[in-house]
């Protein structure tokens, strides 16, 4: 799997990660989801330079036709909810003409520190040949984005398959290389080292759903 790691020359989505994890700004959920929006649209952009296209002539008002690039790739944007959302609105800002996916995956805790992964709602178009993005804020384990996917593989293959986070565990990263396709790639904001006891990533931001949109029950 090839890892993009955002971290590794910093830019913008460094400056948007430093404030996400802020605590005296992250609580503003409106900057909150508008930052996970505008790394949507820098992931999108990044990742639209790997993509493939073709040569179309398109007539100008002068009459003349101009030679342009546009993409040859049905692009299918897929998200976890629900902190997957305003990310998810970022990349389609760029990607104004794909498909659109959905897939409910969650904790349910059996101990405090013991839970599984439940999935209970799926839209998707149909997947075969086409080019999925599946994007999630927090990559803890990578066993939500793991279940995400093969629920997804229900509507059928992709060609290609790129996964998009903002903030990952090194153990999640390490865990995805293991079990997703070998052509897959990973788009990454910063990889953290460590998760606690509760598998949330350290230093991470805390919980994404909650900051985006406000505690549950």
């Amino acid at each position: 799997m090839k890892v993009h790691n955002f971290a590794e020359h910093p830019s913008l989505v460094s400056q948007y990660l430093a404030e996400m994890r802020d605590i005296n700004i992250q609580s503003d959920r409106l900057r909150f989801r508008r930052n996970l929006e505008r790394l949507g649209e820098i992931f999108a952009y990044e990742l639209s330079k790997t993509l493939d296209y073709k040569t179309e002539a398109v007539r100008t008002p002068l009459g003349v036709d101009a030679e342009c690039h546009v993409l040859a790739e049905p692009i299918v944007l897929a998200t976890i909810f629900r902190a997957g959302v305003p990310f998810h609105q970022g990349f389609l800002r760029y990607f104004d003409n794909a498909e659109n996916a959905f897939v409910s995956a969650y904790r349910k805790y059996k101990e405090k520190e013991n839970f599984d992964i439940c999935i209970e709602y799926l839209a998707s178009p149909a997947l075969d040949g086409k080019t999925l993005v599946l994007a999630d804020p927090m990559l803890a384990t990578g066993a939500s984005m793991e279940l995400s996917y093969r629920a997804l593989l229900t509507n059928g293959k992709p060609a290609k398959l790129h996964i998009a986070s903002v903030i990952a565990s090194r153990k999640a990263v390490d865990y995805l290389n293991s079990v997703l396709p070998e052509d897959a790639e990973l788009w990454i904001g910063v990889i953290d080292d460590a998760i606690n006891a509760h598998s949330y990533i350290v230093p991470g931001l805390g919980d994404a759903g909650d900051l985006a949109y406000g505690t549950k029950e």
